[in-house]
């Protein structure tokens, strides 16, 4: 039993690796800002996540030690990177970073629109009371 747990968490440690240098390889082959966020913050996500796992089963296990350390540390991971990743999307999408030229759809363009236009009109509402 020994030694298949430990070939089982090698390899949710060794899956953790590939998932993460694949996500290397969609940082430099992507074509811009808003695709290579996706790459670097799913698939590393997940990446750092199984490695992370990996690290506490096999501390769980075989050393019989449970790190609240590497529970913090998943628990972190597995919250901030992808509301990173989304809050630096909608940065450079406010900032007037282009889309790329293949992009099918611009979900976000509409809802700002109605933004601005609903601040616009509440301004004016706002003048006329002074």
């Amino acid at each position: 039993m020994s030694e298949i747990g430990e070939l089982l968490i090698g390899l949710i440690v060794l899956f953790g690796a590939l998932i993460s240098a694949v996500s290397t390889f969609g940082l430099i082959r992507l074509p811009d800002v808003y695709l290579r966020s996706h790459a670097a913050t799913k698939s590393s996500t997940l990446g750092v996540l199984l490695i992370l796992t990996g690290a506490f089963l096999y501390f769980m296990f075989y050393v019989d030690h449970i790190s609240a350390k590497l529970l913090l540390g998943i628990i972190f991971v597995f919250i901030t990177a992808p509301v990173a990743g989304h809050l630096n999307g909608r940065a450079a999408y406010r900032s007037g970073v282009p889309l790329w030229n293949n992009s099918t759809s611009d979900d976000l363009r509409p809802a700002l629109e109605k933004e601005y236009k609903d601040s616009k009109l509440g301004k004016e509402k706002n003048q006329g009371l002074d």
